[in-house]
């Protein structure tokens, strides 16, 4: 430990640069494109076509599976492609399959059918989760324990910027000339993320459980093996849940308050990504710092605080400077706490299944952001924004209690395995 965290300066600024991270950074992005075709713009589509927010809300169960990814992750441990090794095969074939949903979704039309639209998300969502299943994998298996959250940050750095830019040309094109080019261009731009599949270095992990039974029996008794083990993926479920409902129905808040599409697209979404991509590389080096609790504990405690900012900007309405401070610290805040998060996942994990175990986790820290739409559309539109804001910090409260009671596993789980 003392290792990692000395000479924080070059060893930062070499780890960063190295063409294991750079792979990293770029898969990541590979992650994060599709997901905001499903999140913020299917929620800007459905406004424009007048869904409330409850149906915004109802339709975002689309994600759902996200959380049910661990069903189908001991397949990927258990089943390489014959192809670019144990990883990298799943992730290109289902770049090419993402590519081909996005398409076809661009033909659909919410205002008609809505099942249609659903269909077609969910099969993009399937598809985004079975590479996320195969990245997160690669990443835990590629990092040296020191490199945590080193890799963790340039994660958080590759999915941030690709979220925006995803998010931003959907949004941009769509108020130009229509969501059917928006979503045509979004999926030729998928397609440019096999290149840097092809080209990522292997992850030299070629270890293949003998059967489906191992694949997910030993890989569960592996990670519930300790006496810690239980109130530790209660850490890793709650440590999120208050910053997940403060972004649930972001675009629509900012509608509401009375920002246009373009000004989202634009101005928003790039102080968003701006602040993520400044809190995630702060959250990294923090933590090399500070260790996994103290960084947990902190970031904990800030990105709690700053979902208040939004009560302000809901009582304020339109207003650039409270709009710019709101966004900026939040979302500093937020990927600092990501940071932490994904560290511990990492941490967590068996290199020998870490496909099924990093799913099964992240499945855990995803399921309030994926589970929590239909509340959040109801408390939307019975409390207003304000009311919202509010639920969303004291929603925070019992994810900081739950590290504090874990303190002293947290420490020793970092200790040990750094």
């Amino acid at each position: 430990m003392s290792a990692a965290r000395a000479g924080t300066g070059p060893r930062v600024l070499e780890v960063l640069a190295s063409p294991k991270m750079l792979a990293i950074l770029l898969l990541a992005a590979a992650s994060g494109f599709p997901n905001q075709i499903t999140e913020s713009a299917l929620q800007a589509w459905l406004k424009d076509v007048g869904a409330s927010n409850t149906t915004i809300g109802i339709m975002s169960y689309v994600a759902l599976p996200y959380l049910l990814k661990f069903l189908w992750a001991p397949f990927i441990d258990r089943y390489p492609l014959p192809l670019l090794g144990r990883r990298r095969g799943w992730i290109f074939v289902m770049q090419l399959a993402l590519a081909a949903a996005i398409a076809l979704l661009a033909f659909q039309n919410p205002a008609a059918s809505l099942g249609a639209v659903s269909v077609c998300a969910a099969a993009i969502v399937f598809f985004s989760a079975t590479q996320d299943i195969s990245i997160d994998a690669y990443r835990t298996d590629v990092a040296l324990p020191s490199e945590r959250g080193l890799a963790a940050a340039a994660a958080n750095l590759g999915y941030r910027i690709a979220s925006y830019v995803a998010l931003a040309v959907a949004l941009i094109v769509a108020d130009l000339f229509g969501w059917r080019p928006a979503f045509l261009i979004l999926a030729a731009a998928m397609l440019l993320f096999c290149v840097a599949t092809v080209l990522a270095p292997s992850s030299h992990n070629s270890y293949q459980p003998r059967s489906m039974r191992e694949s997910v029996m030993e890989p569960l008794r592996e990670l519930l093996s300790t006496p810690s083990a239980l109130t530790l993926i209660a850490v890793v479920l709650l440590f999120k849940i208050g910053d997940a409902f403060a972004n649930k129905l972001f675009t629509p808040f900012m509608m509401d308050v009375g920002f246009s599409k373009t000004e989202i697209g634009i101005i928003i979404k790039a102080l968003f990504t701006a602040s993520s991509v400044v809190g995630s590389v702060l959250g990294g080096v923090l933590m090399v710092r500070l260790g996994l609790l103290r960084s947990m504990l902190g970031f904990g405690i800030l990105q709690a605080l700053s979902n208040l900012l939004y009560c302000l900007l809901a009582t304020a309405g339109k207003s650039y400077l409270i709009m710019c401070v709101a966004v900026v610290i939040e979302h500093v805040a937020a990927a600092m706490g990501s940071i932490a998060l994904v560290a511990l996942i990492m941490a967590l994990c068996d290199l020998r299944y870490s496909a099924f175990q990093y799913a099964l986790l992240s499945a855990l820290a995803l399921l309030p952001r994926y589970s929590l739409g239909y509340p959040a559309g109801w408390i939307a539109d019975h409390t207003g924004w304000y009311g919202y804001y509010v639920a969303s910090f004291a929603l925070a409260l019992p994810g900081l209690a739950m590290v504090w009671l874990n303190r002293r596993h947290i420490d020793t789980l970092d200790r040990v395995r750094a």
